[in-house]
C-alpha cells in the first residue's frame, strides 16, 4: 500500500521494505522541495543532485547563473540514473550530509 505524502506526484509502481522510504516507510515529508539533475549514482541507497539557479549581481543589474550539489536518499522503490531529473523533498537529516529524499523522477536521460 502506497502512503499519501502530501503532494501530488506520481507514486512509483515498485514497493520496497525501507523504513527510510516516504510510500512505504515511516519517513515524514517536510520542507522545500527541489528539482535537480543526478550528478552522481555511485553510493549505496544516496544520489547528488546538482540544480542551477539564477543569482543577482547587484553590481551590473543581472544574474549570473549558480549551481548548487545536493545529497539525497533514494529509496529502493525508484530508479535513478545518472542523467535523470528528479524532483527531490526535504525531511529529517538522516546522515550528515542527506537531509532530502527522492520523490520522483521526471525525465529520463537518453543515454
Amino acid at each position: 500500500m502506497v502512503k499519501n505524502i502530501g503532494l501530488t506526484i506520481v507514486p512509483p509502481k515498485r514497493t520496497c521494505e525501507d523504513e527510510l522510504c516516504p510510500f512505504h516507510g515511516k519517513l515524514p515529508i517536510r520542507g522545500k522541495s527541489l528539482v535537480g539533475t543526478a550528478v552522481s549514482c555511485k553510493a549505496h541507497k544516496m544520489i547528488v543532485v546538482s540544480r542551477e539557479y539564477p543569482r543577482p549581481v547587484q553590481k551590473y543589474k543581472r544574474y549570473e547563473r549558480s549551481s548548487s550539489k545536493v545529497h539525497a536518499f533514494l529509496p529502493t522503490c525508484i530508479d535513478v540514473q545518472e542523467g535523470d531529473v528528479v524532483k527531490i523533498a526535504e525531511c529529517r537529516p538522516l546522515s550528515k550530509t542527506i537531509s532530502f529524499v527522492v520523490i520522483e523522477v521526471l525525465a529520463k536521460s537518453g543515454i
